[in-house]
C-alpha cells in the first residue's frame, strides 16, 4: 500500500499543507491516520477524494456543497436523488460559467487585436485605429 505524507500531498496537488489541514476539519476529507509522532498518512483513497475535492472547488462548489456530496455518498443509496441534483446543479452552473468565459475570451481577443494594431500604427506613424470598429468583431 502507497503511503504519502502531507508535504508529498501538498506537492502533487499544488495546495498548502494547513489547506489539507482544513479540509479535514471540515470533514471532507477523512480518516487520515497518524504516526506515533502525529504525523498525517495518507492513502490511495485520500488522493481520490482529493481529485473530487479539487475539480469540485475549481468549479466553484463551496466547501459547505462539499460537506453535503460527501455526506450523500456515505450512504449513496438513500441519497442518490440529492447527488444527482447537487450535481446537475454543479453542471448547469459550469456550463453558465463556460459561456461567460467564452464571452470574455472574445472581448480579451477584441482588445488584444485594437493594441496590436495601435502598435503597428504608432511603429507607422499612421492613425490609431478606434475601438467602436472592434467592438462586435469576432477574432
Amino acid at each position: 500500500m502507497t503511503v504519502y505524507t502531507i508535504k508529498d500531498v501538498s506537492k502533487m496537488f499544488q495546495l498548502p499543507a494547513s489547506t489539507l489541514r482544513y479540509y479535514e476539519d471540515m470533514a471532507i476529507l477523512t480518516n487520515v491516520r497518524r504516526t506515533a509522532a502525529g504525523q498525517r498518512i495518507y492513502e490511495e483513497k485520500h488522493i481520490h477524494r482529493l481529485r473530487t475535492i479539487c475539480c469540485l472547488k475549481r468549479t466553484g462548489l463551496s466547501i459547505s456543497k462539499l460537506q453535503m456530496f460527501f455526506t450523500y455518498e456515505e450512504q449513496e443509496t438513500e441519497h442518490i436523488d440529492d447527488i444527482l441534483d447537487l450535481l446537475i446543479e454543479q453542471q448547469q452552473h459550469i456550463e453558465k460559467q463556460l459561456i461567460q468565459f467564452q464571452k470574455d475570451l472574445e472581448h480579451v481577443k477584441r482588445k488584444l487585436h485594437y493594441y496590436s494594431d495601435i502598435k503597428t500604427a504608432l511603429t507607422a506613424k499612421k492613425m490609431h485605429p478606434i475601438w467602436s470598429d472592434y467592438r462586435e468583431k469576432q477574432f
